[in-house]
């Protein structure tokens, strides 16, 4: 037998140190002896079973396994039972993640014992000892991760299959006859998994739901938000319940909060925005400083505890933003009217309001549930026009009524006044060690069936972080009012990054020329922030900013502050967005408690509640991820003949990722199918090298590429590598 490079592969020599101490670990309470284990392991001739002899009294001297009576071993028992989560790999095999283990654990195929992608699970860990990798066994799944999966239909004569396009999920479903449901063959549905017997290959399900016919649009955007387990509607019986709310503002409830209608008001949104949950209002005192309002929708007055809809808003946790539509946590009636701060309109608010000099610092504030009415409402580009010109008059291009119109000079003022104040807190918030992660969102124009005739680039500009600011303002001020107090709070924490990922993002910038300041924790986000300027407007941008981000900690909601690394902030919660974020919402109803006097809160109870708000938001992001991957495809669908240019965003053993410059759409070309040379990969490089003409294809290379085949329900795209682009 030769391996790939033509030269003769020496013969495996047989691990029975391994398998023997599996075999004794498998059952830790019982002795075997040799012949035991030669029998389990079929093993007859007298050269092996000597071999099992000798092995046994290697593994008995490093005190792995222990002789019970003469002859006979049976494992040292260690704690070596261990619970965890399951980690696939698109290969079928596996690692177990748990923080009390140092390094992640290999689980081969063979030893998962039915667990699945993230399943919680207890592995039995073994070949612990010096110079060998660790690996593990599922001796028990503790806990489903999910249980409903998003596949197509493959109906027999009596019975079904259901296979997924997930690459982590390693097999398919069997649906017996009486369980299709409604479901025609190539459908796509959702299936629920009821049991996996003993002796099965694959488990046993049952069709819940028909999604559609694969590739079509709606299909597969429920299909995107089933496979999270995000609803696309409200039960009928919360769409009654929110209907039936008085949502009429009333004098008798106006008296019970500070009346701010007379204050200059306005809010700045997207275009396409409906919901609008935050707006600022603005006023000079007499002393010189400015008093400046953030209001945010007051959902808690129209949300009450213990009711059907709160039930629901908290289940969802979050509003999901896919390409093509919102999937909102509140019934239109409230998201879009009632708590929607629309122009020229009384609203109930929850505000904070700040009294600030001319360097932006805060010298009083005051926090409290108002009443408003928004004298004005912007678009982020129409505020922008006004910071870039000074002037007073929106033109038509950019005008949300497409006429030109002039704004007061007052409105005008504020504007300005406010994004001078928001420049200073930008500054100081970098200066101490916050990183600006300004990535570039890809947008695309859609037709009225929801067809992709164009990508546009979304970048934030000065009228963005203006808003920014001032929410930043008001989430890190209440989170420090009630911190400050030592009382149960929600908090939005996020940790220092992992140097192990800085190392590995390091390893790799550094083909771009750039590099991370390791000497202390400010000199990291200083350098960081650097590489991120660095790179703006470079064909590595997206690459870099993408791996930057995924080198950091992921931000999650927390009853323990730990402070917030990212915006460089001690105290930092989520107040500003009840709309869309149920803990937002919780933060407005802990508030006002502890406004009213009332004592901390069970920090438990609590911490439930910021677990499954953090495990939504990520589910929510995954689906919209996958929204916009789904487009991608599709766009590119039209585009099969076009030659792209695109740089190398990623290499593996199996081929190249490439992605696009001029629409960021990301694609593999495939090892094999790179004709102009045999490749292999040089993992320390980043890199595939050419074993004839050591022709070099690394991280950051710009290639040329062509559409292959764009897969809508897999939502891949396979490029054709036409070749390098000649260096200038």
């Amino acid at each position: 037998m030769s391996n790939r490079n033509g030269k003769p592969s020496a013969k495996k020599e047989k691990d029975f140190s391994g398998k023997i101490y599996k075999i004794l670990a498998k059952d830790p309470n019982k002795s075997f002896n040799y012949k035991q284990i030669a029998a389990v392991l079929e093993l007859t001739d007298t050269k092996s079973r000597n071999e099992i002899i000798k092995e046994l009294k290697i593994l008995a001297s490093q005190e792995q396994i222990e002789e019970t009576v003469r002859g006979s071993y049976k494992v040292i028992a260690k704690t070596d039972y261990v619970e965890g989560t399951i980690d696939m790999t698109s290969r079928k095999t596996a690692y177990f993640v748990s923080p009390e283990v140092e390094e992640d654990i290999f689980i081969p195929t063979n030893n998962l014992n039915k667990a699945l992608d993230k399943d919680k699970v207890k592995v039995y860990i073994y070949n612990r000892r010096r110079g060998r990798r660790p690996e593990g066994e599922v001796v028990e799944i503790i806990e489903r991760y999910k249980t409903e999966f998003v596949g197509v239909i493959d109906i027999q004569k009596n019975f079904a299959f259901v296979s997924t396009a997930n690459p982590k999920m390693y097999t398919d479903i069997f649906i017996p006859k009486n369980k299709m449901g409604d479901a025609e063959h190539g459908d796509v549905v959702l299936v629920k998994l009821e049991d996996w017997p003993a002796k099965a290959d694959s488990p046993f399900g049952e069709v819940i739901k028909v999604l559609g016919k694969p590739g079509e649009h709606n299909t597969e955007i429920h299909a995107i938000l089933a496979e999270y387990g995000l609803p696309y509607d409200f039960p009928v019986d919360v769409e009654v319940f929110a209907q039936k709310i008085d949502t009429e503002i009333h004098e008798d409830e106006i008296a019970n909060r500070r009346d701010m209608r007379k204050t200059l008001t306005f809010t700045i949104d997207p275009r396409d925005a409906k919901d609008f949950d935050d707006a600022l209002s603005f006023q000079k005192l007499e002393n010189g400083n400015y008093e400046i309002g953030i209001h945010i929708a007051d959902v808690s007055y129209y949300l009450k505890e213990g009711t059907i809809l709160d039930a629901e808003a908290y289940q969802r946790a979050t509003s999901v933003y896919l390409v093509d539509r919102v999937v909102p946590m509140l019934p239109e009636v409230l998201s879009n009217f009632a708590c929607s701060l629309r122009p020229h309109e009384e609203k109930y608010t929850f505000s904070a309001v700040f009294e600030m000099n001319e360097k932006a610092e805060v010298v009083n504030q005051w926090f409290g549930r108002t009443v408003i009415y928004s004298d004005q409402r912007f678009a982020y580009e129409e505020a922008q026009h006004i910071i870039e010109t000074k002037s007073a008059t929106i033109p038509a291009e950019i005008s949300l009524t497409d006429t030109a119109y002039t704004v007061s000079d007052d409105i005008m003022n504020a504007t300005l006044k406010m994004d001078q104040l928001a420049k200073i807190m930008r500054r100081k918030r970098l200066a101490s060690g916050a990183i600006s992660f300004d990535k570039v969102e890809v947008k695309f124009i859609l037709n009225e069936e929801a067809e992709p005739t164009g990508v546009y680039f979304k970048v934030a500009k000065d009228a963005n972080h203006l808003i920014e600011e001032f929410m930043l303002l008001a989430n890190r001020k209440v989170a420090e009012f009630i911190g400050k107090q030592k009382k149960t709070f929600v908090y939005r924490i996020h940790d220092e990054p992992n140097e192990d990922k800085l190392i590995a993002l390091q390893t790799i910038i550094a083909k771009f020329g750039y590099s991370i300041n390791f000497k202390s924790k400010s000199l990291i986000s200083k350098s960081l922030n650097n590489l991120l300027h660095d790179v703006q407007g470079k064909k590595e941008q997206n690459l870099v900013d993408t791996l930057a981000i995924r080198s950091m900690s992921k931000a999650k909601y927390s009853t323990h502050n730990i402070g917030h690394y990212g915006l460089a902030f001690d105290y930092y919660s989520h107040f500003t967005s009840p709309i869309r974020r149920y803990p937002d919402v919780i933060a407005h109803r802990l508030l006002q408690h502890y406004l009213d006097g009332g004592a901390s809160v069970d920090e438990e109870v609590y911490e439930e509640q910021c677990n499954h708000s953090s495990n939504m938001e990520y589910m929510a992001a995954q689906a919209e991820r996958d929204s916009i991957k789904y487009m991608q495809v599709k766009y590119m669908l039209d585009h099969k003949d076009e030659e792209f240019l695109g740089v190398i965003s990623g290499v593996t053993e199996w081929g190249i990722y490439v992605e696009i410059v001029s629409n960021k759409c990301e694609g593999m070309c495939r090892i094999r199918e790179i004709k102009d040379d045999y490749y292999t990969f040089d993992e320390k490089q980043y890199a595939l090298v050419g074993e004839v003409t050591n022709n070099i294809l690394q991280l950051g290379d710009e290639v040329y590429v062509k559409v292959k085949n764009a897969d809508l329900v897999k939502k891949q795209l396979d490029f054709t590598l036409l070749g390098k682009k000649a260096q200038e």
